[in-house]
Order: C-alpha cells, then structure tokens, then sequence
C-alpha cells in the first residue's frame, strides 16, 4: 500500500519539541518532570518498559495496549514492550467466519484470524502499566479481590475508565499504573488518554500533526476517574466521497471487486481515528462503495476493533445502499418497493441480520426505509406509506429477534426521521418505544426537532443526525471547512437540553478536511458540560496548543474564530458574483480587507512554525483559509468587472486579469496539496467549487462566472473621463439604465455627524487617450481627498476619491444642504463629450443634533438605524414576571455573520409570550417621520425544533420613551414543513444564513413614526434558539446589501469623526 511509506516518514518525532498538552478537555495525569508523588514510567532506570495484558481480556483491548507501545515508542525513542504474563505467547487472535460471495443467500467460509500485537515474554520489574477490562482480565480481577484496586466507580457503567497508580500489583512489579475500564471502550479510551497526553494527537496521521518528543515521562499521583459520556453511540458518516475521499481511496489502495479500495487497510486507519477521538460509532462510506461486501473482513475488523457499525439513514438492517440495486435490482428479483416486493426486500433483511449476528454486540441497527438512492417512497399517499411503513419496521424486528435469537429490546435500534420521514410522526406513525429517534437537521446545521411530549421518556431515547457536509438543495456544500464551532455549540446544546443524547452522528463527506468541525462535535458528544456555548473559545484555545503548541496557540485560537465567522457567512459553494454588494456600504472590499488580512496572519504563522508542523497548518487551517479568500477574489472580482463593464471602465478588463489570476491560485493551491509530504494525499480535494451557475449539483470542471469585456481601442462616445458615486451603478457623462437619459449628476448617499465619516466617488478612464481631470466642491467644508489628478490608458490611473465634512468649521444650524462637485477636464471634447452637460456629484448633508437630553442609544443616520444584536442596552422584565425566573437571554459571542447573537436562555426554556417573556431593549434617537418604518430582524435560520405545532416566534414594540408600550406585534417566522418540503423560504435562510434578507422571510414589522425623537424598541424571542443577529430600522434609507448597513453611530459609546462606519468591518468585534 502506497501510504505505508508516508505513516513511516510522518510518524518522526519532531527533535527537541518539548511536551505541553493533555488530552484535550481531560484531566491531566501525565507530567514531564519530577513531582511529589508522580512516578516516571519512561526515561528513568528501565531501558524498556513493558505493559501487562491478560490474555483473556478482549482483542481490540489488547491491540489498543500494542498502539500504547508504539506510541511511547513515537514520543521516546524506544518502544514499550507488551506481555500477557506468559512466556513464549503466541500474538492475541480474533477469529470469524468471512462471507462467501453469494450475496443474496447467507453462506460463510472457512475461520480466519486477525492477530494482535506481538507479545514479549513477561518482565515483572520491568513491568509499569498494566491494562485491563473488568469481568473480563485476569490481572486486573485479581487486583480487585485482593483490595488493590478500588472501580467501584466504574462498575456497571458504561464506557468508563479509571487511571492510578497502584503499589506492588504483581510479584515483582513495586508499582505500576494501572488502567481499567469498565467494558472494552472504556479500556481503550483509557488507553488512549495516555497516549495523547504524552504526545500523539489523534490527528497525527489523518492531519499530520508530528508526534511530540520527551525521554522523560511521569504518571501524576491523583488518579483519574472518567465516568460515561454525555452521549452513548458518537460518531460519523463518511458520505458525499466522490470525487475527492475516493479519488484519494482510488490511488491508495487497490480497487474491490466492485469499486474503488474502500478495503479493511482504508478502515483500520478510520477506526482508529475514532477511538483516538473518544468516539465509537460509524456509518461506512455510501456512495458506490458496500462495506461488508467491498471486502468482507471489513464488518468483523470494525467488531474486533469494538467499533459499533450501524449505516446510514437509507440503509436499513446493516446492508449498504448499494447492494440491492447490485444483486437484486440487476438480477431481475424486483424493485427496491415494499409495496410491490416485501418478500423479497425481507429476504434481503434476513441476510443482513444473518451476516451481522457474529457482531451484535457492536450493531446498532438502522430500520425503516426510504426511496430508491435515498429519496423520498413516492407516488403511494401520506396513509397508505405511514401503514406500509409501521409493517415494514414490525417485520424488521421480527427478523432481529428470530435470527439473533433475542428480545427486540436487547437490540440497539434507530429509526433515523430525515426529511420527509419526519412529517409522518404528524401523519400518525407509530414507532416502538424502544427504537431511538434519530431526528436530523436541516442538511445545513439546524436541527428540525428535538424530543418532546412523552417522547422524552422513550427507553429508546433521541439522537441527533448532523451535518458538516451535503449534497442536495439548495447547493452541494462539500470542498472543505466552513463551518462555524459557535453555531454547532449552540444547536447541539439545544439538542442535548431536551433529551438528545442517545446518538450524535455527523456527515463529515470525505472526512479528511473536517478535522477541526469533527474533533469539536465529537468532544462535546463525550463531555457535553465541559464545552458549553460559551466554552467554544477555550475548545479552540486546547485543541490549537495540542496541535500545534502554546507558544502559536492564543494567535491560531484567534484566526480560526474569525475564520469561523468569515466562511459561516455563506458556504463557498454559493458565493457568487451577486451576493456581497461592490457600491453600498462597501462591503465587497471590507469582506475583502477581511480575507486578506486573515490570510496574512494565517502565513505569519505557518512561516514561523517548525517544519514538521508545517503540513498539518496548512491542511487544517492555512488551505482552507486561502481557499476562502480566493472564492471570494473571485466572485467580487467578477462583480466588480460587471459594475465597471456598465460604466464602461477601462478598468473592467484589468479586473478581469485579476479574476484570472486568482482563478490560477485556485489551481496552484490543489496542486500543492497534491504534493504535499511527496503526495500522500493526492486527490483528497479534487471536489470542484466554482462554475455552480445556480443550479445545485456540483460542476464537472471548476469554471469562472462570467464577465464582461470592454473594447479598448475606441473611446466611449461619452467621453474618455467617466464618475461614479457610491450607491449607484450609474455613471456621467452619459446615458445608462442606472439614471435618467442625459441626466448629469449623480447623488451620494448623506453625510451626518453621526453617519460614516467619509463617501466616495471614482474618477476613471474610459477611452483611449489621458486625461487630466480636477474637481472642486461649492461648501468649504466640504473636503475631497484628491482635487486632481490623471486618467487614461498609459500612466493615468482611476481614482477613488473620498468626500468628507469638516464638522468643526460646518454651520452650527440644524439644516439640511446640498454641495455640488463640479468637474472638469484638461483633454477638452475628449474629456465630456459636448452632447452632455458637465457632470456634477452632489453631497447630502444634514446638519444636526441629538438634544442633551438623549445620551445614550443608536442614532438614526441616512434614514436608518442598524444594529448588531448583543448590543442592547437592558433587558426588560414584565412586572408580573417573578425576579427569579432564570429566563434571560445570553449572548453568543462571535456567532453568526458578523458579530454574535443573542437568544433567549436557558435552552430548556419552554415558549413563551410578551407577557411572561423578559425583552431586549434598545434605545434610539430618530430624525424621519415617517408612518411606515420596518423593524426586520435578522435571525439565525433556526427551524421549529419543537414541531410544527409550536412554531417558533419572536415579538416587537417600537414606541416613544418613557411612553406606555405599543402592542407588540407577534411574528411567526418559520412556516410548516410539509413533505420533503422544508419551510417557505428556507432555501434563502441557509444560503444567507438567516431569515429576514429575501423578501418571502418574515421578520419585518412597520410602524408609525410620528415625529423625530428618542423610542425604546423592543424586542422578545418567544424561545430559545430564536437567535437575533442584527436589527434593522428602515425608515426609507436602507441600500441593497447582503450583510446590511454597518452598525450606526451609538451616543455614550461613539466619537464624531472616530468611528469610520463604512463598513459592516468597522463594528466593534468580539473575538477571545
């Protein structure tokens, strides 16, 4: 196998690298010097530490201790040996049955084996750890019935595990550390807690992390007692592989008789990476791959290794998706219809059940069932599938119980309610109690349900199907990492708070560039307190010292948070040309500015860390990050080369070089991966992410979205001087469908003192000759950046030039005024053609003042007021609402688009209504009357958790200060979902990642403003995960954007002059 060559190479120590971490979110028990009590198992007088096994104990335990000696061997130098206390042993076997190739009658081979590590011939004084399962070691019973060894703590439970060090444990061994588990994961894992707290990242081969080095290694002298996780079975579905996991699979590993080299070598470096990952649970890969078939040591590797194997969602009764089409379907014995073929589809059930007997253990059965390739079963009516569907999983369990020969109870099951499944819980399916309901999100990160009712107290219990990665509508999202840990922390607490803590499986797609998303979600999964909604920076902060150390890690904690925001804004799939806003509120170039200056500090990093951790910044945090930013050069660039193309710029064909060069970077940064550490992995990212040109599936080439070509060498008829202004597409002299015919002045947005400090207006060629160009303003204070300057085809250069106000030497009056900016060129006719008049900019200007009476709030300014959500200033609390409610709201720190968000709190928090609920409260001061003002909220696209029948909502009330509350307008704002159908405008929430930007969202109230002063606006989400971002008052100034106005202007806070206010970039951030 070609990778053996790069585990070998990679799995170097990195020279003189010192120790730093434990594992991460565990309690520390490995030191690396001296200290009172600790005892040193490596570095000290022993030159090779042995571990101690029993021999009864299970395969996969003893196999993990093997790992153990390896890994000591990583971080040392020298390999610890392992011995089950007897001379001469032979390696541990597990032995299985392997599956004839009749896939359609259930028939086995002859026994075959998988060995186990081998072992050493017993040294009791060389003797420092000793591992063991209870019930199920012979060692560690013994030390038990002796008074030895305290697990009364463990007993019982399920996956857990103590560590101490205990004294004299055998003849001739003084002390030993001694780890026990109370079933066989829970032995591994506490296997495993060591190896990564001495040095061995479970990333160290799937991301490259180097191994730290330290000769001296020491036990701390507390213990350590790791009780159950917070969730049972957690794990992750590799899914969406094509073409990059199995383009990398298909250079790898030799193909299967019935696809690419989806073999037992592919998924012992999968399984692996789980228990490294404290997880337990998989769904094998989908997409033209079966996993018992492919290579039928496989189902009993994932046994042997105490992996729990369950499949997918459209894969009932442990059999891939892939293989009735294959052996039946193709074989003429029917369609994949219960309706038309249940003898047959049983049959099919009773194979699966027969092959994975011998693994029952660690089976956690998928029933139900879906369409044909995992759609909808169509085309029967709601009743007669609902029916159908309660036979189906009745005779499922039947088959269970015959062929297992247990009650159906004894059988972990899971009835996973995706998409349309989960509608037919409100069309009356029924489904036994002890079947876990596994509800999913959306496909994109929002769950659609949690437990409630009586199904809280399902034996079954509830879990959660998650998603990192997807393909479907409203586009395939499946390059690589754009997920934000903030919003994952959030919805899986949600979860988690009403009863979901059965399962959490997530799609991690080609898992390989999920690392950082995967570890987060699978570490809340295993300790859901330790890592909180609040607790995500600290999450980032330990994983970014593990991996990389503590002398980078605050500066990685830092970059990955604002890349968390950056790329959450929308999936990069679905930027386009149109999305980010290149005129108002200049917000491409701030997105822009935002990249650039993450993409420089993301380099600053990788040029200052070592070699060996080079690889592993690049494919984890430095590619992704400028995979991003290219995306974004791309598509704003080619934004802007429409915008320029339509004012007939000069310019639009050098933005278009530079969308190619950005395009080829695009390519340069694959090839580099693909060469990266001499190619280990080739192909991994191979998925296509530009040319999706609206339609949802991904494109079979990466192509650019299109732009427009300017004819340089004739003049336009215009003129060759042209001026455009900010917040129009417009341009003068000259006639465009942005302004009136022959119309010569353009108007920029207003300037206040308590608006952006400066706007802006572009001189620019649009000929073929140069061109000197001055500009003068009517008002003295009114200052322009640049009065002159030269435009044209050789030395000229377009000018952006930047329209300011001296507020000090203004009139000191509250008026309203207008300056003009007159042009003129040097070039004569060339210049502005005769036929138009001579252009004029005009400036707006509102001279004004907030009474001294209002000191503190927002401050309405180019007839808006924006806000993002954290900064309210109280909340307000009914009067008949008892002080010691506990609801509250809490403010997620940098979540969301821009900056954070706030929701009602805690999460458990049943709905409530304006009367019980506590409300945000925002002060402001309006200038405009105005009898239909919009309040629109932008909320997190958060679905109605709690079911259709208790839609989420959220309540307003705009009035004067100080005045009696007006009514509060009650807002539904997330429709039903009926069918496969999500709710009405649900395609435009996920892409935009909120409701309230597409017309169809409903998050907009209007109000009457009678006259200028100060108002309380307020505001209640009726129920947790009613996440408000940002708030909007429209009162008939608010441009076209994708992340709305910058936050206005706020008086107590604020300084005239100082806060720019250009940009949605110039508020003030949360970061750490």
């Amino acid at each position: 196998m070609r990778l053996s060559l790069f585990r070998c190479q990679f799995l170097a120590a990195v020279t003189g690298f010192a120790p730093f971490v434990v594992a991460l979110g565990q309690q520390q028990i490995i030191g690396f010097a001296n200290s009172d009590g600790a005892f040193q198992i490596a570095g000290g007088s022993i030159a090779q530490p042995q571990i101690l096994v029993s021999s009864n104990d299970y395969w996969g335990v003893i196999r993990a201790a093997g790992d153990l000696t390896k890994d000591f061997g990583r971080v040392t130098g020298t390999n610890f040996t392992l011995s089950n206390g007897e001379a001469g042993a032979e390696p541990a076997v597990y032995e299985y049955k392997p599956i004839t190739r009749n896939y359609t009658h259930y028939e086995v081979n002859n026994t075959q084996v998988f060995h186990g590590p081998a072992y050493t011939n017993p040294s009791a004084e060389n003797t420092v750890i000793i591992v063991g399962t209870l019930g199920h070691s012979k060692v560690i019973d013994d030390l038990v019935a002796a008074g030895k060894l305290n697990t009364s703590d463990i007993e019982g439970k399920w996956e857990s595990f103590t560590t101490s060090i205990v004294q004299d444990p055998i003849a001739g061994c003084s002390k030993a550390v001694i780890i026990v588990g109370s079933d066989p994961r829970g032995t591994i894992f506490g296997i495993y807690d060591i190896s990564e707290q001495i040095g061995v990242s479970p990333w160290y081969w799937w991301a490259d992390v180097p191994i730290k080095q330290s000769k001296d290694i020491y036990v701390l002298p507390d213990g350590k007692v790791q009780g159950p996780p917070s969730v049972k079975y957690r794990g992750f579905f590799i899914n969406d592989e094509q073409p990059g996991l199995s383009g990398w699979v298909g250079w790898n590993y030799p193909d299967t008789p019935y696809g690419v080299g989806y073999n037992a070598d592919f998924y012992s470096n999968v399984f692996e990476l789980l228990l490294r990952l404290r997880a337990n649970y998989l769904w094998p890969a989908l997409w033209a791959t079966m996993f018992e078939v492919d290579d039928p040591t496989s189902q009993p590797l994932a046994d042997a290794w105490e992996i729990v194997l369950g499949s997918s969602h459209t894969e009932p009764m442990m059999r891939a998706q892939n293989e009735f089409g294959t052996f039946y379907i193709d074989e003429g014995l029917g369609p994949w219809a219960y309706n038309l073929n249940n003898k047959t589809i049983d049959e099919y059930f009773v194979y699966g059940a027969q092959r994975a007997k011998p693994y029952a253990r660690n089976s956690l059965w998928t029933m139900g069932m879906r369409g044909t390739g995992d759609t909808a079963i169509e085309g029967l009516g709601v009743e007669f599938i609902v029916s159908m569907l309660e036979a189906l999983v009745h005779n499922q369990r039947a088959i269970i119980e015959d062929v297992l020969d247990v009650k159906i109870e004894e059988a972990p099951q899971l009835w996973c309610l995706y998409k349309e499944v989960m509608s037919y819980i409100q069309q009356g399916l029924t489904i036994p109690e002890d079947i876990t309901l596994l509800w999913a999100d959306d496909n994109w990160g929002n769950v659609r349900r949690v437990p409630i009712g009586n199904e809280t107290t399902r034996s079954g219990g509830a879990g959660v199907y998650y998603h990192f990665d997807y393909v479907g509508d409203t586009r395939n999202y499946k390059w690589i990492n754009t997920v934000q840990l903030e919003k994952t922390a959030e919805q899986m607490q949600l979860a988690y708070a009403h009863g979901a803590d059965r399962i959490w499986i997530v799609n991690v797609g080609d898992l390989k560039p999920l690392e950082i998303p995967l570890t987060h979600f699978l570490d809340m999964a295993y300790d859901i307190n330790k890592w909180g909604v609040d607790d995500v920076s600290n999450w980032t902060l330990a994983w970014a010292t593990r991996e990389f150390g503590p002398e980078y890690a605050s500066s990685i904690t830092e970059i990955m948070t604002r890349f968390g925001m950056f790329a959450a804004r929308r999936k990069f799939e679905l930027v386009e040309p149109y999305v980010y806003s290149t005129i108002n509120y200049n917000e491409g170039d701030a997105v822009l500015g935002q990249w650039q200056g993450l993409a420089q500090d993301a380099q600053a990093i990788y040029d200052q860390l070592d070699e060996a951790h080079q690889p592993a910044f690049f494919e984890m945090i430095l590619h992704p990050i400028l995979g991003g930013q290219i995306i974004h050069q791309v598509h704003i660039g080619a934004a802007r080369n429409m915008v320029y193309a339509n004012q007939h710029r000069n310019a639009a064909n050098e933005m278009i070089s530079s969308v190619l060069a950005s395009f080829d970077a695009d390519a340069e940064l694959t090839i580099r991966w693909d060469s990266l550490l001499d190619g280990k992995w080739k192909h991994m990212l191979d998925q296509t992410h530009f040319g999706y040109d609206g339609y949802w599936q991904q494109p079979m080439r990466n192509v650019l979205p299109a732009m427009a070509y300017v004819q340089t060498a004739i003049s336009s008829i215009a003129g060759s001087v042209g001026i455009a202004v900010e917040g129009s597409n417009a341009s003068i002299p000259g006639d465009d469908k942005y302004h009136a015919n022959s119309g010569n002045t353009l108007v920029l947005p207003s300037l206040d003192p308590y608006g952006p400090v400066i706007r802006w207006f572009d001189v620019f060629s649009r000929g073929k000759v140069n061109c000197d160009w001055k500009a003068e303003t009517d008002l003295p204070w009114v200052k322009l950046s640049q009065y002159n300057g030269t435009v044209g085809p050789d030395n000229g250069t377009d000018s952006r030039v930047f329209v300011s106000v001296d507020w000090a030497n203004a009139p000191q009056i509250v008026n309203n005024t207008v300056a003009n900016i007159n042009f003129s060129t040097g070039c004569g006719r060339q210049g502005f053609s005769n036929w138009y008049g001579r252009p004029i900019v005009q400036l707006p200007i509102n001279l004004r003042t907030v009474p001294s009476n209002f000191s503190l709030g927002f401050v309405e300014s180019d007839k808006h007021v924006a806000i993002e959500g954290p900064h309210y200033q109280r909340i307000h609390t009914p009067s008949n609402v008892p002080a010691d409610s506990g609801i509250t709201y809490k403010t997620l720190k940098n979540y969301g688009r821009t900056l954070g968000g706030v929701t009602l709190w805690p999460q458990s928090t049943s709905p409530q209504t304006p009367e019980t609920a506590p409300a945000l409260e925002y002060d402001l001061y309006l200038f405009t009357n105005i009898s239909k003002a919009n309040v629109t909220l932008h909320l997190s696209p958060t679905q109605n958790y709690l079911s259709d029948e208790t839609p989420l909502e959220f309540a307003v009330s705009l009035f004067p200060a100080g005045a009696e509350q007006a009514e509060p307008q009650v807002v539904q704002f997330v429709g039903d979902s009926v069918g496969v159908d999500m709710p009405p405008g649900w395609g435009r929430a996920v892409a935009d990642v909120i409701w309230g930007l597409a017309p169809i969202h409903n998050t907009t109230t209007t109000w009457n403003i009678a006259q200028e002063g100060a108002y309380t606006l307020r505001i209640w989400g009726l129920a947790p995960s009613v996440i408000v971002q940002k708030v909007i008052v429209d009162l008939g100034g608010v441009r076209p954007s994708y992340l709305g106005p910058p936050e206005n202007f706020f008086l107590g806070r604020d300084e005239i002059g100082v806060y720019n206010q250009t940009s949605f970039a110039d508020a003030y951030r949360y970061v750490g």
